[in-house]
């Protein structure tokens, strides 16, 4: 059962009136053990490489081991579902991606309902994609030049990606929406770098982080970034946007519990992750990765995933993709 929009911000600013324990139990002393995050994608891919930032810095502020486990499957569905049907008590974190705001579309039936089931306790950070090809495979330098190439030869480019409905795919979908292209989508379960590598296929919107060392090692072309505007870690390289006004994706992070996590656990998160964010040397590796840090609220994440579901379920009805 998919909740409303109106429903959606009323839970999420809602945030603060989950079950309260006191003080002293939760706000002092936990962590008193390893909470566990879950990661539900790949390992190696982006979520896993922020989340593993992440983790690392909050087992040294907190005082307790923040532990990624990767809960692949159905999409981002299996490792969300582990987290909704965890206890409540802040020791099973779900690693949240775009991929559960576009989940909430693309599955008609799930064992749970992401806007019901997981309280909003943080955002972390935007990614860009980056639209990679191949350079002995793709003759083209920019955007504009893609989409004549393409134009010119439809149906003949393979266009990589994790899955059906995975950010990715779904930021492919939109490019061609709004340029008239015709790509012909491959999914992998899994990495599908060595065969763009390989030249097997031929194009990608990819996460920054993923591909940025095959980029500068000239092994990938970069021909645009996704987001609105140039990555710090790629300033060269133009955005989408400037050759085809409007167009703007990525990915996102975030951290999310099962509902009713007493307040003041997700209080100390979330401070927790934004002084973490504040740190020089975290600033500097999401900057290199091209990671822009997002500290939110829960109230603010909250609307921030409503905004992003609401975006995606259009242009997955429009391109009637389908799980």
């Amino acid at each position: 059962m998919k909740l409303s929009r109106l429903r959606f911000l009323q839970l999420a600013a809602g945030a603060g009136a989950l079950t309260v324990m006191p003080r002293a139990v939760c706000a002092q002393t936990y962590p008193t053990r390893p909470v566990r995050v879950i990661v539900p994608t790949f390992v190696g891919g982006t979520p896993d490489i922020v989340a593993r930032l992440m983790s690392k810095s909050l087992s040294e502020r907190l005082g307790q081991q923040f532990i990624v486990e990767n809960r692949t499957g159905a999409g981002t569905n299996i490792g969300t579902e582990a987290v909704v049907r965890a206890p409540a008590d802040g020791y099973s974190l779900l690693f949240v991606t775009q991929s559960n705001a576009i989940d909430a579309t693309l599955y008609d039936k799930l064992n749970f309902n992401f806007v019901r089931d997981i309280a909003p306790v943080v955002g972390i950070g935007r990614v860009a994609l980056a639209i990679v090809v191949n350079p002995s495979a793709i003759p083209t330098a920019t955007v504009p030049d893609f989409i004549a190439y393409a134009k010119a030869n439809p149906g003949k480019i393979n266009m990589a990606s994790g899955g059906v409905g995975n950010p990715p795919h779904v930021a492919g979908v939109l490019f061609q929406q709004m340029t008239g292209v015709e790509l012909v989508h491959v999914q992998y379960r899994g990495g599908y770098l060595p065969d763009l590598l390989g030249g097997q296929v031929q194009v990608a919107f990819s996460p920054i982080p993923t591909v940025i060392e095959y980029i500068r090692a000239g092994k990938l072309r970069a021909l645009g970034v996704t987001g609105v505007t140039r990555s710090q870690a790629l300033p060269d390289i133009a955005t989408v946007g400037e050759f085809v006004p409007g167009y703007e994706a990525g990915s996102w992070y975030g951290i999310g519990a099962p509902m009713n996590t007493p307040v003041e656990i997700v209080k100390t998160l979330n401070t927790a992750v934004i002084v973490c964010l504040a740190d020089p040397k975290m600033k500097a590796r999401f900057a290199d990765l091209g990671v822009v840090p997002m500290p939110m609220t829960p109230a603010e994440f909250g609307k921030f995933i409503a905004d992003e579901t609401e975006k995606w379920a259009k242009i997955i009805k429009v391109g009637k993709i389908k799980a």
